[in-house]
């Protein structure tokens, strides 16, 4: 299966996003989620799953920061808790593509049993 995890635009954008709210939360959710999205395409999958499920808990509307924590959820094995990530993340952001791709890949995945 693959997935989209966003590129330099769409990373920055969302750190962008991150960041709009003020507070100190906001600026380690950003920098939670910078590690987090490293780490998942470095193939750390305890690093990416710990900064991304904390990134998450410290802004939790953050489209982009669901969809990256079902990236890492989905390579670990959780396809129940990637689908819950990419659900949130279109309900957050119905215009976030990768979220929206990777929700239909793994739903069409799913529903032909291909998912372990």
């Amino acid at each position: 299966m693959s997935v989209s995890i966003p590129g330099g635009f769409a990373v920055a954008a969302a750190i962008a996003l991150l960041l709009s709210a003020p507070g100190c939360t906001t600026w380690r959710a950003a920098r939670l989620y910078h590690t987090g999205t490293v780490a998942l395409e470095q193939g750390d999958l305890p690093r990416a799953l710990a900064d991304l499920e904390a990134a998450v808990a410290l802004v939790p509307d953050a489209s982009y920061a669901h969809n990256n924590l079902g990236l890492a959820q989905l390579s670990a094995g959780r396809d129940d808790l990637a689908l819950q990530s990419f659900e949130r993340a279109t309900a957050l952001d119905c215009t976030n593509t990768e979220a929206s791709e990777n929700l239909r890949q793994l739903e069409a995945r799913v529903q032909r049993g291909d998912a372990p």
